[in-house]
């Protein structure tokens, strides 16, 4: 047997019996993609901490409105989705060397929790607007960086992009209908 083999798996605290180095990325691989879901259902929770209400029900909405029991279904896909392309990126080169795109993506997420705040806690759905579109820019942004480094990832984030446009087109509307 290598003693020096034998003393680097004792200084890992592994013992003499290693854990084998794919097993290990795998499993740091799962965690991190658990990780992911974890803060992109936790934004979502906080969301919906805001839930719409009475105020919400009481505008007038345009005829296209979605029912309000489409949106859960909806956003748990797109917050998988979200998840899974920031795994995808991570798993290319790590935190470090996507520290940019996954920083995009860290400043979407929090902009995307903080619209049900503007919108339904707040019930201003002009700052909402407002809001909703720079979270537009931060997703495009986000996506245009994944894209560099998993196509997948960049896929995966493009449903996410056209709901926030309908749902942009949407804010904008009950803004208008409402003014005033």
């Amino acid at each position: 047997m290598n003693m020096q083999n034998d003393s680097s798996a004792e200084a890992l605290g592994e013992g003499s019996r290693s854990t084998p180095p794919l097993m290990v990325s795998r499993v740091n691989s799962v965690l991190v993609l658990i990780g992911w879901l974890l803060l992109c259902f936790g934004a979502a929770w906080f969301g919906a901490s805001f839930p719409p209400g009475a105020w919400y029900a009481s505008l007038n909405k345009p005829s296209w409105n979605p029912p309000n029991w489409v949106f859960g279904p909806v956003w748990t896909a797109l917050y998988t989705m979200m998840a899974v392309s920031a795994w995808l990126v991570w798993r290319n080169r790590g935190f470090v060397k996507n520290a940019l795109p996954l920083g995009s993506f860290l400043v979407q997420l929090i902009l995307n929790a903080l619209w049900s705040w503007l919108f339904f806690g707040l019930q201003n759905p002009a700052l909402a607007f407002a809001e909703i579109v720079l979270l537009w820019l931060a997703i495009g942004a986000t996506l245009l960086l994944f894209g560099r480094r998993s196509p997948l990832a960049a896929w995966l984030l493009a449903p996410y992009l056209v709901w926030v446009s309908f749902a942009a087109a949407l804010n904008f509307t009950l803004w208008r209908l409402n003014s005033g």
